[in-house]
């Protein structure tokens, strides 16, 4: 029961991401809000890569991130950013489809080093605390830089405010 009710929600929220991304456009990707943030194009990258970490927490017991590596690819326009996260979602998504439920239960943990950054906890409560709040963060930041910009953002749970001022024109 737990794999589908969790395949359901990375479904959902995956559909989510896909329309986020349809509404960044090529001449905000270099946007920043200063010097210590990421830019768009960076945030949607990183954004991207969280679905890419779906496998690692169901298939190992410890993410090193002293030895991780994961290749970003070009994020120089958005069509490549949605090329790999359409290629991230379909990996976690597999990953996730042939999980035996007895695993949910097992414990997983970050470190650096050896050095724990997140402690060990089952890995059902890291996909539902770190992968997925992780990927709502983001995607929050997303939209904030696209309003920053003056570009409509899409309504993921119910409409934007964008679409309920095109719905109370009609």
């Amino acid at each position: 029961m737990p794999r589908q009710a969790l395949l359901g929600e990375l479904q959902f929220e995956a559909e989510n991401t896909r329309k986020l991304f349809d509404y960044i456009s090529n001449d905000v990707l270099e946007y920043r809000p200063n010097d210590f943030n990421w830019t768009i194009a960076q945030l949607a990258a990183h954004t991207t890569e969280i679905y890419h970490w779906w496998d690692s927490t169901l298939n190992e017991e410890i993410l090193e991130m002293s030895t991780y590596k994961y290749d970003k690819g070009d994020i120089s326009t958005i069509e490549a950013i949605k090329e790999k996260l359409e290629e991230n979602i379909a990996q976690a998504v597999k990953s996730l489809e042939n999980y035996p439920e007895k695993k949910f239960n097992e414990m997983w943990t970050m470190k650096n080093q050896g050095v724990e950054l997140m402690p060990a906890m089952p890995r059902i409560q890291v996909i539902r605390g770190f992968l997925m709040n992780h990927l709502y963060h983001h995607r929050g930041e997303l939209i904030a830089y696209l309003r920053a910009n003056g570009k409509p953002v899409p309504g993921l749970y119910g409409p934007s405010y964008e679409e309920q001022m095109t719905m109370e024109k009609v």
